[in-house]
């Protein structure tokens, strides 16, 4: 048996992995989206084709979720430098993050309701 914090690095640095690779592929190809979009794209196809089980992955993506504030903490410190952009256009800029936040709240809610639907369908 693995023990529970080795087991939490592997599944770390899967998912870094997948996010590298993720962020390789848009280079390579000249992608215009963000390496976590596109590893997230990996995710999803990797755990709809089944390759990857969501239970391989919960420790490490329970952890990220977790502490997912420190990953915002540089965006907001870098808005300091655009100070003159945020007086401007600081009124545009929260009404598309605020409505880009509720696009990914009802997109995620849909997926979750739509999957699971999917799982009690397959589990009667």
């Amino acid at each position: 048996m693995i023990p529970r914090y080795i087991r939490l690095l592997i599944e770390l640095a899967v998912l870094l992995g997948i996010w590298w690779l993720g962020g390789w592929l848009a280079r390579y190809f000249e992608l215009p989206i963000p390496a976590g979009v596109l590893g997230l794209g990996i995710l999803l196809l990797l755990l709809i084709c089944r390759v990857v089980r969501p239970e391989w992955l919960a420790s490490g993506a329970r952890l990220i979720i977790g502490e997912i504030l420190l990953f915002f903490i540089p965006a907001l410190m870098s808005l300091l430098d655009y100070g003159p952009l945020v007086r401007e256009e600081g009124i545009r800029i929260l009404l598309a993050v605020c409505f880009s936040t509720l696009l990914v709240m009802i997109s995620t809610a849909l997926t979750v309701e739509w999957m699971f639907r999917r799982r009690s369908r397959h589990d009667v």
